[in-house]
């Protein structure tokens, strides 16, 4: 009888990975770092700052007073580093054009080894975008930070929010309100042991991520349907409209009492329609006033 402890082992003993053990639970923690990608890292830091140091060089060259030039040190500390954030930026989404006309990113289950090309451009596209989401995800604005996901491929607007949260450059598509909590993950794609899964995920309207949860590859969230904190969904797993999902992996628990599934629908209610009770009632009055109370019914 085959014991899979045993295997495990051997394959431990072997340095091979065994075919369904996660190796990490986010793109951007990649387990072997080429030196190949520094030959990406090192043009578009270097321009990056070039162009950085060009402004402000041509720019205290016109204003032409070294004192307020260090006056204004601080602001111009702020300002070189968004150039050199929005440098990095631009420069990476030209690499990534020009990888993906090379080789176009699909999803699909592919091996996740070396020669492989699915799994060898994807490990690039991986390591470009992680450069250019890392700065933006570390810096002081919140919109910022949105920009970089949309800039590298994420379907958002800005009426959601993942400050201090992770998401795959890719295959990730959001709808209105989303509010993804801080320390979750959500991944189009992923490694799970000899094989890389890439597939779309989608969080509908009014959905909530909990904190520090992970959302695996073909996840599909419902409208105004919830994942609870520490929770992880499988790949391809379906989160039912207007429920809450708690667990390792995640389960449906019980109804969002919160949700209202027609938010576009104004409800009209005609008062004037409504049954009214007349209730009678005994009037506190002296005895030789209740002579004047109804008496409509008397002769004039």
């Amino acid at each position: 009888m085959n014991d899979p402890l045993a295997k495990f082992d051997s394959n431990k003993k072997n340095n091979e990975k065994p075919d369904y053990i996660i190796d990490f639970v986010t793109t951007s923690a990649i387990s072997k770092m080429g030196y190949k990608f520094l030959a990406l890292y090192i043009p578009i830091m270097w321009v990056s700052g070039y162009m950085a140091l060009t402004v402000f060089f041509d720019v205290s060259r016109l204003i032409n007073n070294w004192i307020i030039t260090m006056f204004l040190i601080p602001v111009w500390l702020f300002v070189l580093y968004f150039i050199f954030v929005f440098g990095i930026a631009i420069f990476t989404k030209a690499f990534l054009l020009i990888i993906n006309m090379v080789h176009k990113p699909k999803e699909g289950v592919f091996r996740a080894e070396e020669g492989d090309l699915d799994y060898e451009f994807w490990r690039v596209r991986v390591e470009l975008k992680k450069l250019a989401l890392w700065f933006m995800s570390n810096g002081p604005l919140p919109w910022i930070v949105m920009w970089g996901f949309r800039w590298m491929g994420i379907h958002v607007d800005f009426s959601s929010h993942m400050q201090d949260a992770w998401a795959s450059g890719g295959f990730i598509k959001f709808g209105r309100n989303v509010t993804v909590g801080q320390g979750a993950v959500v991944m189009g794609s992923m490694v799970v042991g000899k094989y890389l899964i890439i597939k779309t995920v989608i969080l509908g309207d009014y959905t909530v991520v909990g904190g520090v949860s992970n959302i695996a590859p073909g996840t599909k969230m419902g409208k105004e349907s919830v994942i609870g904190t520490f929770s992880t969904t499988i790949p391809n797993q379906l989160i039912e409209a207007g429920w809450i999902y708690l667990g390792q992996f995640a389960k449906k628990l019980k109804p969002n009492k919160y949700a209202e599934q027609n938010r576009e629908v104004i409800y009209e209610k005609h008062v004037d329609e409504e049954i009214k009770y007349q209730i009678k009632q005994e009037v506190n009055i002296d005895e030789d006033k209740k002579e004047l109370l109804n008496n409509n019914n008397k002769e004039k």
